[in-house]
């Protein structure tokens, strides 16, 4: 089965030296055709589930939290990813996930689905309990 993936941006050095900021790309392996704007408070979780149909890409665009999915090769049985501003994850469909908000958080969720074309778009699971 395949695994949440933490994602890397490319960058073209200009666009960092020419006085106006950067440009970061980052180049999906999935066709995207939906994304939606996301905000957590502080010591809250969304997820514990997982998407039968669709791949999600996971980008925070403010604050940090942790992201933990399901990978019975991780220790506890849990991958865990701490994300702040500007990093994007994969989750593959079928992967247990879910996020937790230490700070504010404002995240960008891309999907390679429409939700409102799934049946069912999501299956409820307990991450974070499940952990000894």
């Amino acid at each position: 089965m395949e695994k949440q993936e933490l994602l890397h941006p490319s960058c073209n050095i200009l666009t960092l030296t020419d006085g106006r900021g950067g440009i970061f790309t980052w180049l999906p392996q999935d066709p995207l055709v939906e994304f939606n704007l996301l905000y957590f408070q502080p010591g809250k979780t969304r997820g514990n589930h997982f998407h039968p149909e669709f791949h999600e890409y996971f980008l925070i665009v403010q604050g940090e939290g942790v992201m933990v999915s399901r990978d019975a090769d991780a220790e506890n049985g849990q991958r865990l990813f701490h994300m702040s501003k500007g990093m994007c994850v994969r989750t593959p469909k079928g992967v247990s996930h879910a996020f937790y908000a230490i700070t504010p958080v404002t995240a960008v969720a891309l999907l390679s689905k429409r939700w409102d074309d799934c049946q069912p778009p999501i299956v409820r699971e307990d991450m974070l309990n499940a952990v000894p």
